[in-house]
């Protein structure tokens, strides 16, 4: 027989079917809302969870405890969401008669808006517009939008679409300091304002107040997902440093940020973003006080955890390299307080010289990460000459060519490169040598790259030389196999058949590194351009116009050579004629128009460069069959522009003078377009290959929508 039920163990019992009940009811509960979030598409608290890692888990937050429960701002209804989304279309189409109308229109845009800016920031569906009106509001207006915020910051910038908003309220209202810095006032009642209103507050004053807000809650925000951003731009703001600068740009914005543009105003960059902007001394002391408050409370294993970490790495790059520019007087003064750099590397510069020390295990477990590596990248750049000396020293000098071969540990040892007196680059040009061979195996091309301009910068003609040599027998002995393998690679089996798109993006990377490669030397005189120009001379006509139409780093690699001196008379020719029956395929190519633009401004006669000058008449002669054709696309078009086409159509005289007036003028070689760091091969994915075509293809984008209207 069973034993009989206990009083005590009823109770048990009772217990267990409790905490049962509970748990299922919290699993009931858990799916609910997980069904709910997956089939909202426009829920205007869609922005409210909690940042997860790719992985699904979250991460506890460094420097600090979570924040406290968010703040809830309600929703738009469907009547005013419907209205939002049609001024937002009615912006985008821009058909004002005038610009008096379309500030009348923004006007009562913000009258509407007025009460409900809180609820726009953080709609899914109206945020978009919230930052085109901020793009399009005058001073005023945004300073209205700034008290409107105001004791709200730390909940909006943690918020998935709020944060977006703050960011570009932020940056259009940086360049006002600077103005009202100069006495320049703007901010005055319009005059469908109130005109008893009271006197708005100078932009500093709202800057500062929203620092106020973040007090305190700086140590976790470094790694929150959105908010990460928003203080990399409140520190590049109180810096002074300049808004439309291509690397400030990519330290501000993630790769997956939407453009919102404005119709009517210009792609341009004004001067107050491009230039370094003049800030008030109390930015200078907010920068440091932030500087301190994000770190103090940190230890050094902290430090270097968030150093790895993939969202507050970027920020602690702009933190350290504020640091050092702000402190580089306190730096002199060992018994001052520890700042950024010091926190880093504690002792130094006298316990560099351990290889057990803590900034020492610092380097060198940074060094490898591909995290970390980053902002070791920062602080050799940026660094005091005193750190810098004992850091080659005691911990790169003796491994600089070990270094070089790592796909990670390069990235540091090229900055390391770009800081070396000729003396040390000489010593470290010598141990590289002898493993040419191997850089050349592992395509790294940046590394090679890096020394050509380091020695050329030095003016270390004789370690040019050995590089050249070493180089081309490292590419079997021949010269005229340089610019094939560097710029042309077969593509892989495995590529052709499957067409993977990380084998395809790491090839792009590899074209890209070998292109830039191929034209830092020969802007190099001597040896390097002499063997580049024989590669290019003898290359079969279909090679050269695969190096001219496959991508836009190769296709600057013909556009450099038409500008470089040669000692063989018929180099430019051999290319120009070898691209002649290819005239309109270059045209209607994205990246071939370039070259095609290029040739038109060769002299007909001169030393060193010249063509003759029946081969542009010749190719102006097959452009002028298909004219329709290129007038129809934008390539096309900017073609046809280059070389004057109506001129040559309508007053073939006045074409040949203008040609040959093109004689006397220099040619200017054309810039190549970089990424920030030529970092193609260093992430896995390739994603540097795409980096560095980014900005010409957002150029032609934009110059592609201006043709298409001025056609129309």
């Amino acid at each position: 027989m069973p034993k009989p039920r206990t009083k005590r163990q009823a109770i048990r019992d009772e217990r267990k079917a409790k905490r049962r009940e509970k748990s299922l009811a919290a699993y009931e509960a858990s799916k609910a809302t997980k069904r709910q979030r997956l089939n909202e598409t426009n829920g205007d608290n869609a922005g409210d969870q909690e940042p997860r890692f790719e992985n699904g888990c979250g991460e506890p937050r460094i420097g600090g405890p979570p924040p406290a429960d968010r703040e809830f701002f309600g929703m738009l209804s469907d009547q005013e969401q419907e209205y939002f989304r049609s001024v937002d279309e009615q912006l985008d189409i821009d058909d004002f008669p005038s610009q008096e109308d379309r500030q009348l229109y923004l006007a009562s845009v913000f009258a509407e808006a007025r009460g409900k800016e809180l609820k726009l920031a953080c709609s899914q569906s109206c945020s978009r517009l919230m930052e085109r009106l901020i793009l399009m509001s005058n001073t005023r207006q945004k300073k209205k939008l700034f008290l409107q915020f105001a004791g709200h910051f730390l909940n909006l910038i943690q918020h998935r679409f709020a944060s977006h908003c703050c960011e570009t309220l932020f940056l259009q209202s940086a360049p006002i300091v600077t103005r009202e810095l100069g006495g320049e006032h703007d901010d005055g009642p319009a005059d469908q304002d109130d005109q008893a209103e009271k006197p708005l507050p100078y932009m500093e004053e709202l800057f500062l107040l929203t620092l106020d807000e973040l007090e305190g809650h700086l140590g976790y925000l470094l790694t929150d997902k959105f908010a990460s951003h928003t203080l990399r731009v409140l520190l590049i703001i109180l810096s002074g440093r300049p808004l439309e600068e291509s690397q400030t740009k990519s330290l501000i914005h993630s790769k997956k940020k939407e453009k919102i543009s404005v119709p009517w105003t210009s792609d341009d960059p004004t001067d107050l973003n491009s230039q370094l902007r003049a800030v008030p001394m109390s930015f200078n002391l907010a920068a440091k006080k932030i500087i301190a408050d994000s770190v103090s409370s940190m230890n050094s294993t902290e430090l270097r955890v968030l150093a790895r970490h993939p969202t507050g790495n970027p920020v602690l790059q702009l933190l350290l390299e504020l640091d050092i520019s702000l402190n580089l007087k306190a730096n002199d003064d060992e018994s001052g307080d520890m700042t950024l750099l010091w926190r880093l590397l504690p002792g130094a510069p006298a316990s560099l010289k351990n290889a057990t020390s803590p900034a020492s295990d610092f380097v060198n477990q940074m060094l490898y990460d591909p995290i970390g590596s980053r902002l070791l990248e920062t602080l050799i750049t940026h660094c005091p000459g005193k750190i810098f000396k004992p850091l080659y020293k005691h911990v790169f000098g003796s491994r600089i060519h070990s270094l070089l071969r790592n796909d990670v540990a390069s990235y540091p040892a090229i900055r390391v490169l770009n800081r070396l007196s000729k003396e040390d680059l000489v010593e470290a040009v010598e141990k590289t040598l002898p493993e040419l061979n191997k850089l050349v195996t592992l395509s790294r091309f940046n590394v090679i790259k890096t020394l050509f301009e380091r020695c050329q910068a030095r003016q270390a003609n004789s370690e040019i030389q050995s590089l050249t040599k070493a180089l081309i027998e490292s590419f079997g002995s021949d010269p005229k196999s340089l610019v094939p393998k560097l710029c042309l690679p077969e593509s892989s089996e495995a590529e052709d058949e499957n067409g993977h798109e990380p084998l395809k993006k790491n090839r792009a990377a590899l074209v890209s590194h070998g292109a830039h490669l191929t034209t830092a030397m020969l802007a190099i005189p001597g040896p390097p351009s002499n063997a580049i120009q024989t590669s290019l001379a003898a290359l079969p006509e279909e090679l050269i116009l695969q190096l001219a139409t496959s991508s836009a780093p190769t296709s600057y690699v013909l556009v450099n050579a038409f500008s470089t001196p040669s000692r063989n008379k018929i180099f430019h020719k051999t290319l120009v004629a070898a691209l002649r029956p290819h005239a309109f395929q270059l045209a209607m190519s994205e990246h071939g128009n370039k070259v095609l633009n290029a040739i038109v401004s060769i002299p007909s006669k001169g030393d060193g460069i010249s063509i003759p000058f029946h081969i542009k008449e010749l190719i102006m002669e097959q452009l002028g069959q298909h004219e329709q054709e290129l007038r129809d696309s934008f390539e096309g078009r900017r073609v046809w522009r280059t070389w004057k086409g109506d001129l040559w159509r309508n007053r073939r005289r006045e074409w040949i003078s203008w040609v040959k007036e093109l004689d006397s003028a220099p040619v200017q070689p054309t810039p190549e377009h970089q990424s920030r760091r030529d970092n193609g091969l260093r992430n896995s994915n390739g994603n540097s290959a795409k980096g560095t075509m980014r900005n010409s293809m957002d150029d032609s984008t934009r110059k592609r929508k201006r043709g298409i209207e001025s056609a129309s």
